[in-house]
């Protein structure tokens, strides 16, 4: 496994090494004294959750409030999405700055997002998959979101060529 940085320090990409010949591949997408030891503490997934959308649907960018904040291990096993963490902690250096990137089938990266980030991605290929591992249960009393094209945090996000799709929730999320 090789770790990335991003340009939020705590915020990281996963590649997994990919053994690979005529017959196929194989791959470990998850090894938790692997993992613990590359992001420097323990981490106990409860949950995993998987998500299919069409091409140009954006979901995001949703996070949950403490005492159930997420960290989430996001990964694209059919298609290509634009991925995205922006970070709400307020006494964080990077507080509102963003980190996207592309997960695909193709490149099997990860992207580990810690708590106190607020996540959301872009479909970009006709249709994508992508499964998440969360620390944390899904808490509704606790959901929360930013607007997807909010103007402060100004998110890059690929949209050329695109007809974006988003839930009735998504497209009026509050400003950040």
């Amino acid at each position: 496994m090789k770790v990335i940085d991003t340009n939020i320090p705590d915020v990281k990409i996963i590649e997994p090494t990919v053994y690979g010949d005529e017959r196929g591949f194989f791959m470990e997408t998850w090894n938790q004294k692997k993992f613990e030891n590359a992001i420097g503490y323990p981490v106990s997934f409860v949950q995993d959750n998987h998500s299919k959308s069409s091409k140009g649907v954006l979901r995001g960018l949703h996070y949950q409030l403490a005492p159930h904040e997420q960290s989430k291990l996001v990964r694209c096993i059919v298609g290509e999405v634009f991925d995205v963490a922006v970070d709400i902690r307020q006494s964080s250096p990077t507080f509102g700055h963003w980190v996207g990137e592309k997960l695909s089938a193709e490149n099997k990266r990860q992207l580990w997002i810690p708590e106190g980030f607020a996540h959301g991605f872009l479909t970009l290929s006709n249709t994508a998959e992508i499964l998440y591992k969360t620390n944390a249960f899904y808490c509704s009393n606790s959901d929360r979101g930013i607007l997807w094209n909010d103007k402060k945090i100004k998110i890059a996000w690929p949209t050329d060529g695109l007809t974006l799709i988003l839930s009735d929730k998504d497209k009026n999320q509050p400003i950040f």
